[in-house]
């Protein structure tokens, strides 16, 4: 028996209903609020012209999340091509489970001090995101997508046109430069 419950699409309503959490979702993967905003005004747009190949086969929110994942990417591609440059700021996680990810070694144990923490943070935050910029560019977007925003290997793969093995080569030389710039410029106290 074929299922007749096909999700149907709502456009007046978008606004309402998913902006807040595009946006979120925005944010989180390109760490500038007038971009993000505009990512999501591009992602409804994008969508309303092809409301009509809407098959109803995944949910309102599902379908709009993965036009707005193609508008990231193109962000990126972007900013990556010779055409345009543009300042990428990153987000760092100071609490929770996904502290530390960014950076494999040299994590202080002891914070007596939440102030100090704070402050450490932050000035850590800038000498990583100076280590980052000084990467060869396709280094710094290819990390910033991994390791950062998170995105599938696959997914980058088929983004920037190589292979996975490429794309761990290209993993392991970034961490290993960066590595480098940070013993030389925060470790060296």
């Amino acid at each position: 028996m074929p299922l007749t419950n096909k999700h149907k699409l709502n456009p007046t309503k978008w606004v309402i209903l998913h902006a807040d959490y595009l946006f979120n979702y925005t944010i989180s993967r390109v760490s500038n609020h007038d971009i993000a905003k505009d990512l999501v005004q591009d992602t409804f747009f994008a969508a309303l012209k092809a409301k009509d190949n809407f098959q109803g086969k995944a949910s309102e929110r599902t379908w709009l999340i993965s036009i707005l994942k193609r508008k990231i990417i193109d962000y990126y591609r972007k900013i990556n091509s010779a055409k345009g440059k543009a300042e990428v700021k990153m987000s760092f996680y100071t609490d929770g489970d996904r502290e530390g990810e960014w950076i494999e070694e040299c994590v202080p144990t002891d914070w007596n001090n939440e102030v100090e923490k704070s402050i450490e943070n932050d000035e850590l935050g800038v000498a990583l995101e100076e280590c980052i910029e000084d990467l060869p560019e396709k280094y710094a977007m290819v990390f910033r997508m991994k390791t950062i925003q998170q995105f599938e290997t696959e997914e980058i793969c088929k983004e920037l046109e190589i292979t996975s093995s490429n794309l761990w080569v290209i993993i392991h030389r970034a961490r290993t430069q960066l590595r480098k710039c940070m013993e030389e410029n925060w470790f060296k106290n």
